[in-house]
Order: structure tokens, then sequence, then C-alpha cells
């Protein structure tokens, strides 16, 4: 059988045009993993709360941040895909969940290539359904559809695997090498009541202060566990001592509970408890896009700076580092490995892979 990989990330506007961006918003905040409300409430929401006012805002985001390749995001996969793909040697193929590229074009160039045997890799880190639940289950549910021989395996969250742990920490090394007062994690931020849905005990998210540090089957679709244990593991091989980092959530919407503290509310902190030079880093996302250049390499930064500190970098995404390539390399290997009838198609980059 023929093996072929897919990579998902969440999506960008076509354009950063007002009309492209609320078409990317209609789809994205319509998604009840994303506002997960009933139909006519999120309904109301989205289109007589944010439609009517967030696209113009959003579109002026979109034009800070655009490039002459087009979204950041999507031209950044992009790279990763052909540099995937060169180095496995079978068909690896990008989709976004919202806009495009569209699962359904990559699942047929996937299909018009004969895989069979296919591996979903979301570009996400950690378990959340407003990201990795809901691409997930969008790519099943149209591969049912449109391919339904393609047998799909998915790679689970990788939020402290070695690979991705030692690609992060590499490609911060220079800027901790380079002298810092405090290092902020600041993670993708999500709903308070999206941790507890996602808790199959029922019983154990948010039902007490520590409960991260209590095992638990929970852990295995906690973002919010899932984000620590990240931070744990990097500051371990990086040698952060304890009083010079701290955790931050950000891109807040609507008035429910989110996970705190916010990140807004922890650069203002950071800057009034006297931090002079501050670096930020986002490891919930594995590529430059809205989310990390422009909320926080500006607007973040502006906010730090305009509460006393001094000097703020935010350290870039995995992106195209090597080490984030060769963590990609293994996981297809391992997939070729446990697949005895793939091996026969990219067998040697498999081998190579489970050696990188």
């Amino acid at each position: 059988m023929s093996a072929g990989i897919l990579l998902i990330n969440l999506g960008s506007p076509d354009s950063p045009s007002v009309g492209d961006v609320r078409r990317y918003l209609r789809e994205f905040l319509m998604d009840g993993r994303v506002i997960d409300t009933p139909w006519p409430l999120r309904t109301a929401i989205v289109y007589g709360c944010i439609l009517p006012f967030r696209p113009k805002e959003s579109a002026h985001a979109y034009q800070s941040v655009w490039t002459k390749e087009g979204s950041p995001l999507i031209a950044i996969c992009r790279r990763v895909q052909a540099q995937l793909q060169e180095r496995v040697g079978i068909p690896v193929e990008l989709a976004m969940r919202y806009q495009n590229p569209s699962i359904e074009d990559a699942l047929g160039k996937l299909a018009d290539q004969d895989v069979e045997q296919l591996l979903l890799i979301p570009m996400f880190p950690h378990y959340a359904m407003s990201s990795y639940e809901t691409a997930v289950e969008r790519v099943k549910e149209l591969l049912a559809r449109h391919a339904p021989r393609m047998t799909l395996t998915v790679q689970p969250p990788y939020y402290d695997a070695p690979g991705y742990i030692s690609a992060l920490t590499a490609s911060a090394a220079g800027y901790l090498n380079d002298g810092y007062d405090h290092l902020l994690f600041s993670f993708h931020g999500v709903p308070e009541r999206q941790i507890k849905r996602s808790d199959p005990t029922g019983c154990h998210c948010l039902k007490s202060g520590n409960c991260c540090e209590v095992s638990s089957p929970a852990h295995a679709t906690c973002y919010r566990a899932q984000c620590f244990k990240t931070v744990k593991a990097f500051v371990s091989q990086a040698n952060i001592p304890a009083t010079k980092y701290s955790i931050a959530f950000q891109s807040r919407l609507g008035r429910d509970p989110w996970l705190a503290p916010s990140t807004e509310g922890e650069l203002q902190r950071l800057a009034s408890s006297g931090v002079k030079k501050l670096l930020v880093i986002c490891p919930a996302f594995v590529a430059d896009c809205l989310e990390t250049i422009e909320e926080i390499g500006m607007r973040g930064r502006d906010t730090f700076l305009e509460a006393g500190g001094q000097r703020f970098t935010q350290i870039p995404c995995l992106n195209e580092h090597p080490l984030w390539l060769a963590a990609l390399e293994k996981i297809v290997g391992t997939f070729l490995t446990q697949n005895e009838d793939c091996r026969a198609v990219g067998l040697d980059s498999g081998a190579r892979a489970n050696g990188s």
C-alpha cells in the first residue's frame, strides 16, 4: 500500500481584504468547536456582534503582516511541506481547517497519487477542541465522504515529545544566551468551559488549583495540562531558573472566563515589577502567524514598553528549523515502520528518520 502525509493547520484569509477576512471569520467562528454554544446563540453572536465590526479591524491587522508570498502562516507551512516531502520521499500535502488550501483539495491530490494509508499530522502540539480536535474531526468527516478507502492514522499531540522540545529549545537558544531578565511563555487561550468539556472524567479539570499537577486520564485531552508540561520540559532542558519564567494565555474572545493570566496583563505586570529585558515564546504555534507576529510582536511589544519595559524580544516559532523538520521526519518514519505494507514506498527515508 502507498503512504501519504497530510499536514493541517488552522487557516488564514485568502487576502487581507475586508471581504476575505469576513469569509474566514464566518467559517472559523461558526464552528461549534470554536464557539461551543447552541447554534442559534452562536449565530446571534457571530452575525450580530462580531461580523458587523471585527472584519475591518482584523483586515488591518492582516495587512500589517501580509507578505509578497501572501499569508505568513500558509507561506511557512508550504515551505515545511516541500522540505518534508524531500526528506521522506512520499506524498505530503498541506491543508487548512478553514479556507485554503482546503482539506478537500488535499485529499483529492493524495487520492490521485493512489495513497491508501494516510498519516494526519495536526500542526498543533497540544490538544484543544478549537484547534486539534476540530481539524482531526473535519478530516475524518471529509475522508469518509471523498476517499472512504483511505485508511487514516492521526498523530497524537506531541506537547512534550523529545523531538518537539529539542527543536523548541534549540530555536530559542541564541535568544536565551543573549541575556534576559524574564522569559514569558504565551500560549493561545481557550475558554475554561472548553477545558471542562474536554475532560472525559467530568470531575478533574479546573476542580482544584493544582489539577494539572495531579495525574489523571483527563490530561490526554487537557490543553492547560499539556501547556504546563511543555513548559516543564523546556525549562528543564534549557536550564531556566524557576524565578525567570512565567506562563500566560493570549487571544481572548468574549466575556466568559478564559485561561489565566492573560498575556496582556502579564506583560504589564512584568514591566511594572521591574523586568527590563523580556523574551516571549509562543510554543502552541509551530509557524508564525497573525497571533505571533501582530498580536505579540507588535501589540504585545507596545504593551510591555508602554508599561516601563526597555527591551522586548519575541522568539520566532519553529517555522523551518532543521530540528523541527527532523522531528516531523521521525514521526513519518515511525508511521512507516508501524505500517509494514507502506514500507516498500519510503522505506529508506523512514529508516533514516528513525535514526535522526
